[in-house]
């Protein structure tokens, strides 16, 4: 008896690389839809994987979303899809609301067709300039204030009240930083390593002293799909992302020291907004679905320079 599973923005960096996680269990069948806005053909898992299936679909869009709930009986939901990046979303903050409603979409029709659980992918963005440290699920006052953070925020919202309505579960990751293999350009770990590979400046906004933590790609979905599988956090959130705080001056430091690059680390202004001084998380609950320890930040990146396919 086949699973099957809807993955949202599954052409994206992080639901593409679920997907590719899950297919590896044949008695699985996932759906992959995306609109293209920031996902890329490219990323969807091909070749041996014979039971992932792709869809074009904006989930924005009720009638189409609803045909394609109406193909496949969904026994659970990863909801993945958004528009995403920085200078994109400060530039788009209407197209970001928009989201409001595919979130709105997917509890709907998930409602209706009886699934078991949806994953909803929120962002630590929803701490906004954080009052508390580490940063805790529970104690930490949400403190959201751009589109995209005020967006995840009611998504959380969203998703708790269909279940306290109609019983739906859930599952909130809140994704700190993560970095990966299928990363776009636009993101700081690619952006820089793409930078150092070409000897080329690192743009560093401001002194550099904000500061990050960043979870390996290959973490970050075993915590996701590991909560999935051994049915834990239901109607919970966790947050999903790395423990060591780091400025960006160091990332930048880190970056040219890894790669053995020329670059020069050069300052510019700082952004006047969507840049929060400090991002680290609590991450007690993700530990405990991990069976081993975080890769640290110079492994990862090694693994990543020693992978040709991600290297441009």
């Amino acid at each position: 008896m086949h699973t099957t599973i809807l993955i949202t923005g599954g052409a994206g960096f992080i639901g593409s690389s679920l997907a590719e996680h899950l297919a590896h269990n044949a008695d699985f069948k996932i759906v992959i839809v995306d609109n293209f806005m920031t996902g890329d053909l490219a990323k969807v898992p091909q070749g041996a994987h014979n039971n992932i299936q792709f869809v074009e679909t904006d989930v924005n869009n009720y009638t189409a979303l609803h045909d394609v709930f109406a193909n496949y009986k969904f026994d659970y939901v990863f909801h993945y899809a958004a528009l995403v990046g920085v200078k994109r979303t400060l530039d788009n903050p209407t197209m970001v609301l928009d989201d409001i409603t595919g979130i709105k979409n997917i509890l709907t029709l998930s409602k209706d067709n009886a699934v078991k659980r949806v994953f909803y992918s929120s962002s630590s963005e929803v701490y906004g300039e954080p009052v508390a440290f580490p940063q805790n699920e529970e104690t930490t006052p949400l403190n959201s204030r751009l589109p995209y953070a005020i967006v995840k925020n009611v998504g959380e919202a969203f998703v708790r009240s269909y279940y306290q309505e109609y019983n739906l579960p859930y599952t909130i990751f809140r994704f700190f930083n993560t970095y990966g293999y299928k990363q776009s350009k636009d993101f700081v770990v690619s952006k820089y390593l793409n930078a150092a590979l070409k000897n080329e400046d690192l743009i560093v906004y401001g002194d550099g002293l904000q500061t990050r933590t960043f979870c390996f790609i290959d973490d970050n979905i075993t915590a996701c799909s590991t909560a999935f599988l051994q049915k834990k956090f239901i109607n919970d959130t966790i947050n999903v992302g790395g423990e060591n705080e780091i400025t960006i001056l160091e990332l930048a430091q880190t970056i040219i020291k890894v790669t053995q690059s020329k670059s020069k680390i050069v300052h510019v202004a700082a952004l006047k907004e969507g840049d929060m001084t400090r991002r680290c998380p609590d991450i007690s609950k993700m530990k405990t679905l991990l069976a081993k320890d975080l890769l640290p930040l110079e492994q990862g990146l090694q693994q990543l320079l020693t992978n040709t396919s991600y290297i441009i």
